[in-house]
Protein backbone atom coordinates (compact mmCIF):
# COMPACT_ATOMS: atom_id res chain seq x y z
CA UNK A 1 0.00 0.00 0.00
CA UNK A 2 1.35 3.39 -0.99
CA UNK A 3 1.49 6.46 1.15
CA UNK A 4 -1.82 8.40 0.99
CA UNK A 5 0.08 11.61 0.32
CA UNK A 6 1.81 9.97 -2.65
CA UNK A 7 -1.52 8.72 -4.00
CA UNK A 8 -2.97 12.22 -3.66
CA UNK A 9 0.01 13.77 -5.47
CA UNK A 10 -0.23 11.19 -8.24
CA UNK A 11 -3.97 11.85 -8.58
CA UNK A 12 -3.34 15.58 -8.91
CA UNK A 13 -0.66 14.96 -11.51
CA UNK A 14 -2.94 12.58 -13.47
CA UNK A 15 -5.68 15.23 -13.45
CA UNK A 16 -3.32 17.81 -14.96
CA UNK A 17 -1.86 15.41 -17.53
CA UNK A 18 -5.27 14.21 -18.71
CA UNK A 19 -6.59 17.78 -19.00
CA UNK A 20 -3.56 18.97 -20.97
CA UNK A 21 -3.62 15.93 -23.25
CA UNK A 22 -7.32 16.37 -23.96
CA UNK A 23 -6.69 19.99 -24.83
CA UNK A 24 -3.61 19.51 -27.03
CA UNK A 25 -3.50 15.98 -28.50
CA UNK A 26 -7.01 14.57 -28.73
CA UNK A 27 -8.76 15.91 -31.83
CA UNK A 28 -11.95 13.85 -31.69
CA UNK A 29 -14.96 15.83 -32.99
CA UNK A 30 -17.22 14.08 -30.45
CA UNK A 31 -15.24 15.61 -27.60
CA UNK A 32 -17.28 18.48 -26.19
CA UNK A 33 -16.35 21.31 -23.89
CA UNK A 34 -14.92 19.15 -21.10
CA UNK A 35 -13.56 20.04 -17.68
CA UNK A 36 -11.59 17.54 -15.61
CA UNK A 37 -12.86 18.16 -12.07
CA UNK A 38 -11.07 15.52 -9.98
CA UNK A 39 -8.93 12.40 -10.07
CA UNK A 40 -8.59 9.70 -7.45
CA UNK A 41 -6.07 6.89 -7.26
CA UNK A 42 -6.47 3.65 -5.31
CA UNK A 43 -4.11 2.91 -2.45
CA UNK A 44 -2.00 0.51 -4.53
CA UNK A 45 -1.66 3.12 -7.34
CA UNK A 46 -3.04 0.66 -9.90
CA UNK A 47 -6.34 2.33 -10.82
CA UNK A 48 -7.23 5.97 -11.36
CA UNK A 49 -10.72 7.41 -11.61
CA UNK A 50 -11.01 10.69 -13.47
CA UNK A 51 -14.14 12.79 -12.96
CA UNK A 52 -15.24 15.25 -15.63
CA UNK A 53 -18.08 17.58 -16.55
CA UNK A 54 -19.29 18.50 -20.01
CA UNK A 55 -20.96 21.74 -20.97
CA UNK A 56 -24.00 21.04 -23.11
CA UNK A 57 -26.92 18.69 -23.44
CA UNK A 58 -27.21 14.92 -23.08
CA UNK A 59 -26.02 14.38 -26.66
CA UNK A 60 -22.77 16.27 -25.95
CA UNK A 61 -22.27 14.23 -22.77
CA UNK A 62 -22.77 10.94 -24.61
CA UNK A 63 -20.40 11.99 -27.40
CA UNK A 64 -17.75 13.05 -24.92
CA UNK A 65 -18.06 9.75 -23.03
CA UNK A 66 -17.55 7.85 -26.30
CA UNK A 67 -14.56 10.02 -27.24
CA UNK A 68 -12.95 9.44 -23.83
CA UNK A 69 -13.50 5.69 -24.11
CA UNK A 70 -11.78 5.62 -27.52
CA UNK A 71 -8.90 7.86 -26.33
CA UNK A 72 -8.31 5.92 -23.11
CA UNK A 73 -5.16 4.19 -24.44
CA UNK A 74 -3.55 7.42 -25.64
CA UNK A 75 -4.36 9.11 -22.34
CA UNK A 76 -2.96 6.21 -20.32
CA UNK A 77 0.29 6.13 -22.28
CA UNK A 78 0.68 9.89 -21.84
CA UNK A 79 0.04 9.54 -18.08
CA UNK A 80 2.69 6.80 -17.89
CA UNK A 81 5.20 8.85 -19.86
CA UNK A 82 4.72 12.07 -17.86
CA UNK A 83 4.34 10.70 -14.32
CA UNK A 84 7.30 8.33 -14.25
CA UNK A 85 5.66 5.67 -12.08
CA UNK A 86 6.71 2.03 -12.42
CA UNK A 87 3.22 0.76 -13.24
CA UNK A 88 0.89 3.07 -15.12
CA UNK A 89 -2.57 3.07 -13.53
CA UNK A 90 -5.63 2.13 -15.54
CA UNK A 91 -7.95 5.04 -16.24
CA UNK A 92 -11.67 5.12 -15.67
CA UNK A 93 -13.72 8.16 -16.68
CA UNK A 94 -16.86 9.05 -14.74
CA UNK A 95 -19.16 11.96 -15.49
CA UNK A 96 -19.26 14.15 -12.39
CA UNK A 97 -22.69 14.84 -10.91
CA UNK A 98 -21.66 18.34 -9.84
CA UNK A 99 -23.89 20.31 -12.25
CA UNK A 100 -26.99 18.26 -11.39
CA UNK A 101 -26.27 18.57 -7.68
CA UNK A 102 -25.80 22.33 -7.87
CA UNK A 103 -29.01 22.68 -9.92
CA UNK A 104 -30.84 20.68 -7.25
CA UNK A 105 -29.43 22.94 -4.51
CA UNK A 106 -30.49 26.03 -6.48
CA UNK A 107 -34.04 24.66 -6.78
CA UNK A 108 -34.15 23.92 -3.06
CA UNK A 109 -32.95 27.45 -2.23
CA UNK A 110 -35.67 28.98 -4.43
CA UNK A 111 -38.35 26.83 -2.75
CA UNK A 112 -37.01 27.70 0.70
CA UNK A 113 -37.03 31.43 -0.08
CA UNK A 114 -40.65 31.15 -1.28
CA UNK A 115 -41.68 29.33 1.92
CA UNK A 116 -39.86 31.90 4.05
CA UNK A 117 -41.77 34.67 2.26
CA UNK A 118 -45.07 32.85 2.94
CA UNK A 119 -44.24 32.51 6.64
CA UNK A 120 -43.21 36.17 6.84
CA UNK A 121 -46.50 37.21 5.20
CA UNK A 122 -48.48 35.11 7.69
CA UNK A 123 -46.51 36.48 10.63
CA UNK A 124 -46.97 40.08 9.51
CA UNK A 125 -50.46 40.52 10.97
CA UNK A 126 -50.30 37.83 13.64
CA UNK A 127 -50.83 38.43 17.33
CA UNK A 128 -49.71 36.50 20.35
CA UNK A 129 -51.93 33.64 21.55
CA UNK A 130 -51.33 34.55 25.19
CA UNK A 131 -49.37 37.33 26.73
CA UNK A 132 -46.66 39.09 24.79
CA UNK A 133 -44.05 37.96 27.30
CA UNK A 134 -44.85 34.41 28.50
CA UNK A 135 -41.93 34.13 30.92
CA UNK A 136 -42.42 34.38 34.66
CA UNK A 137 -40.92 37.33 36.41
CA UNK A 138 -40.08 37.51 40.13
CA UNK A 139 -42.76 39.11 42.23
CA UNK A 140 -41.60 42.38 43.70
CA UNK A 141 -42.90 43.31 47.16
CA UNK A 142 -43.88 46.89 47.55
CA UNK A 143 -43.57 47.04 51.30
CA UNK A 144 -41.25 44.66 53.13
CA UNK A 145 -42.65 45.57 56.57
CA UNK A 146 -45.96 43.92 55.76
CA UNK A 147 -44.27 40.62 54.88
CA UNK A 148 -43.77 38.94 58.27
CA UNK A 149 -44.20 35.35 57.20
CA UNK A 150 -42.33 33.22 59.70
CA UNK A 151 -41.46 29.54 59.89
CA UNK A 152 -42.19 27.22 62.80
CA UNK A 153 -39.09 28.33 64.68
CA UNK A 154 -39.83 32.03 64.34
CA UNK A 155 -37.18 32.91 61.71
CA UNK A 156 -38.17 34.91 58.68
CA UNK A 157 -38.52 32.82 55.49
CA UNK A 158 -36.48 35.33 53.55
CA UNK A 159 -33.73 35.62 56.16
CA UNK A 160 -30.63 34.07 54.53
CA UNK A 161 -28.34 34.93 57.44
CA UNK A 162 -30.08 32.52 59.86
CA UNK A 163 -29.89 29.53 57.50
CA UNK A 164 -26.89 28.13 55.62
CA UNK A 165 -26.74 27.90 51.85
CA UNK A 166 -27.83 24.28 51.89
CA UNK A 167 -30.77 24.93 54.26
CA UNK A 168 -29.02 23.60 57.40
CA UNK A 169 -28.08 25.57 60.50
Amino acid sequence: MADPARARKLADRIKVVVAETLERRIKDPRLGFITVTDARVTGDLQHATVFYTVYGDDEARAGTAAALASAKGVLRSEVGRRTGVRLTPTLEFIADALPETSAHFDDMLVKTAARDAEVAALANGATYAGEADPYRKPVEHLDEDDDTDTDDDGADAGDDDAAGTDGTR
